[in-house]
């Protein structure tokens, strides 16, 4: 099997879309990650107001995710993406070891604050 790297997704669906449609979607790239790779987190943002307008639309709901998969994913995942009316725009980056650095740090302090939090009400 190749070697997996460190990816961030983030993606925008139309402001349009119904929230069931919005839901539809991200389980459907969440499941298609799942079948390839592995999941790490997922972080929706919501709906926002974008920059400028994309194809006559002002806002998006946006979603961030990280995932672990071999680079011959990215491509078949892109398509999908680019398949999908509903999505306005997507970006994925490799995380190089800054980032994966970043990101640890991140998720780390997170569990630092959650697990106090959780002293604090017992």
């Amino acid at each position: 099997m190749a070697s997996e790297n460190m990816y961030e997704l983030t993606y925008i669906i139309s402001g349009v879309a119904q929230q069931n449609q919005v839901d539809d979607i991200v389980n459907s790239v969440n499941s298609f990650i799942r079948e390839n790779g592995t999941l790490e987190y997922v972080d929706e943002w919501g709906n926002q107001r974008l920059a400028y307008e994309i194809d006559k639309k002002r806002s998006g709901y946006y979603v961030n995710l990280y995932f672990k998969a071999p680079g011959t994913v990215v491509p078949k995942l892109e398509r999908q993406l680019q398949l999908n009316d509903q999505i306005l725009r997507y970006m994925t980056l490799r995380m190089d070891a800054k980032m994966i650095r970043h990101y640890k740090r991140q998720t780390q302090s997170a569990a630092d604050v959650a697990a106090e939090v959780a002293e604090d009400e017992a």
